[in-house]
């Protein structure tokens, strides 16, 4: 396959809820660079790889850098993502970079944390009768001047909303759907210091706040959270 970087989604935090095939992947890595605190420890204590390097920390060039030199020398270089890399991975920029190289990037899907904190709330995301689509979005900050959650609010879907812990009351004061629409927060998707705040658009930052929850934490809003509020319709599965 000539030279290649493995990037590999690493699941949510729990660490059996990575692939089968990215547990090969991690398991053969000559050279292994993980995600920082996002990435369970015990997912990379699972990796034989001789050379492990936590880029947080490490600018864009240094990174690239450090994976360019061990492929090029014949190593299998594993980049590790939490959770899926196709959701807010900022994978672009260094599969741009390892191109112009010449390096190939070969991507293994993740478990994103959002469907993890859909089992952990005991809920489905889509449901008939209640919402069939699902945004997922996140609010402006530091790398994004301004976002569309007003907008989106609008349809009466499912929301799921990253990267937006410290801003839950900003958040929610700009949602279009009702006080009482029903809101949760997850801290921590899968950890064993996973949290959980139930609550409604109007309560559900003060909620959150009063426990604690400050980072690492999403926030789905939505009926499906409480399908006998709406009423679902039985699906054709069970007709």
């Amino acid at each position: 396959m000539g030279e290649t970087v493995w990037f590999v989604g690493a699941g949510p935090g729990d660490p059996d809820l990575i692939t089968v095939k990215g547990q090969t992947l991690l398991e053969d890595a000559d050279v292994l660079i993980y995600a920082g605190s996002l990435v369970n420890p015990a997912l990379i204590a699972r990796s034989e790889a001789k050379t492990k390097l936590d880029s947080w920390g490490m600018d864009l060039e240094e990174l690239v850098g450090v994976m360019e030199r061990a492929v090029k020398s014949g190593k299998k270089v594993v980049r590790l993502h939490s959770g899926d890399p196709s959701l807010y991975g900022a994978i672009v920029e260094q599969i741009e970079e390892l191109e112009k190289r010449e390096i190939t990037v070969r991507i293994v899907p993740g478990v994103s944390s959002l469907f993890s904190a859909a089992a952990s709330l005991g809920i489905q995301l889509t449901l008939r009768g209640v919402s069939e689509s699902l945004i997922v979005t996140r609010p402006a900050g530091k790398t994004l001047s301004q976002d569309q959650i007003r907008e989106l609010s609008g349809y009466g879907a499912t929301m799921v909303i990253f990267l937006g812990t410290e801003k839950l009351g900003e958040i929610t004061k700009k949602l279009l759907c009702p006080p009482d629409t029903p809101a949760a927060v997850v801290y921590h998707a899968s950890w064993p210091d996973e949290k959980i705040i139930r609550g409604t658009v109007g309560d559900i930052a003060r909620k959150a706040r009063e426990h604690g929850i400050e980072r690492t934490a999403l926030l789905v809003v939505g009926n499906v959270l409480d399908p006998g509020k709406k009423g679902h319709v039985r699906s054709y599965l069970y007709s």
